[in-house]
């Protein structure tokens, strides 16, 4: 999120000693992204960053299709993935291309024998049950249900839960992962007809500073691989940092819905936007206020793009049977709408309380088998009327 912050101690001048007070120097470090053009923030350490002592294993983790190419309609049951004890091995990922992983996962301990970097991808893990800490090298951010938690690629970071009841979605971009452009004026601040704005956004609030060496194991994923490495120091040694490259919490209730006297479409529910593909917040608004308005969503045709919707809460007016945690994917090229019977009855409606994600690409998104697992076989059918 590009506005400026800072947290901890640092130096009067950029690229300019910095002493302990007990004596000797803290090291800079420049995170920065895009080579030197792109968002940075610079952060000062206890220790050198760059002290390796072993370099372990490395697991191949490249996504499988299953299904690779389908125009057929899918209906996941995201809550059947079963929970499992480590972060990283519960994180299963349903469908993917060039651009991004989704994935579900549903970890019932925290992280706190290892350290974790993805330096293939920005990630939005978007918290469906569970609360916790988000421990990471530039600060703790505490979450809870409805939280988007945006850590950009390279952020090192440990997941504390709170309980074993966790329940996570999961998408990793290839590309930076940013607002969208037309809510900004040309310095990057949000405007006045953003659904949200910077206040809404909660950046690293407790900075932990570990003066410790040892052995320190940090999982890093780099081409859709994890390595294994073994630092000398502790990864959150940082005293203090500055810029405008850090994670941050934003949560869905903060979403100000877009509303108007006809059905709006969805791209007024757009949240984040990377390289082909947005991500949009559908939250608890008022319908559309014409006299004639169908609250239901019109017939249309994903001519360019995938639609996918996780549920997260509340009575989806457009769909019949579905639950929390439940995933539709309605493929590119073919029509999808409403269920039979779901626009008649929304004639009327002054409200709905619906809370949901959708992910919308730009190229087809392939199944993985722990996709087929779990859907409904009969769901691109659903739209037969009696």
């Amino acid at each position: 999120m590009p506005f400026y912050t800072k947290l901890g101690k640092i130096p009067h001048k950029r690229h300019t000693t910095f002493k302990k007070e007990e004596g000797g120097y803290h090291y800079e470090q420049l995170f920065g992204t895009e080579g030197f053009s792109g968002t940075a923030s610079l952060m000062y350490h206890v220790h050198r960053p760059t002290m390796i002592k072993k370099v372990g294993e490395t697991i191949d983790l490249t996504p499988k299709a299953a299904l690779e190419k389908s125009v057929t309609s899918q209906m996941l049951n995201g809550f059947k993935v079963n929970p499992e004890a480590d972060y990283l091995e519960s994180r299963k990922i349903v469908m993917f291309n060039n651009d991004l992983n989704i994935a579900l996962s549903a970890p019932e301990d925290s992280t706190e024998d290892y350290f974790y970097k993805n330096a293939d991808s920005d990630e939005m893990i978007f918290v469906h049950e569970g609360t916790g800490t988000l421990k990471t090298m530039l600060g703790n951010i505490p979450f809870g249900p409805g939280d988007y938690l945006i850590v950009p690629r390279g952020i090192i970071y440990q997941i504390h839960f709170d309980g074993k009841d966790n329940r996570l979605f999961i998408v990793e971009s290839f590309s930076p992962m940013y607002t969208p452009k037309r809510y900004r004026n040309k310095f990057g601040q949000l405007m006045e007809h953003s659904p949200f704005c910077e206040r809404d956004f909660r950046a690293p609030s407790e900075l932990e500073t570990h003066d410790e060496k040892g052995e320190f194991l940090m999982k890093i994923k780099k081409q859709n691989a994890l390595h294994h490495v073994t630092y000398a120091s502790h990864p959150f040694d940082v005293v203090g940092w500055d810029g405008y490259n850090f994670p941050y919490a934003f949560n869905i209730k903060d979403f100000e819905p877009i509303t108007g006297r006809v059905h709006m479409p969805p791209p007024i529910h757009q949240t984040f936007e990377a390289h082909n593909f947005v991500i949009c917040s559908f939250v608890p608004r008022l319908y559309d206020y014409h006299p004639e308005a169908v609250p239901a969503p019109y017939n249309h045709s994903n001519i360019d793009s995938d639609e996918l919707l996780y549920y997260v809460d509340g009575d989806f007016m457009s769909r019949n049977h579905v639950e929390k945690g439940f995933i539709s994917l309605h493929p590119m090229g073919i029509p999808h709408g409403p269920h039979p019977g779901a626009m008649e009855k929304s004639i009327g409606k002054k409200e709905t309380g619906e809370t949901a994600v959708m992910v919308d690409t730009f190229k087809p998104l392939q199944l993985t088998q722990a996709a087929l697992d779990i859907c409904d076989p009969d769901y691109a059918y659903s739209w037969l009327e009696d």
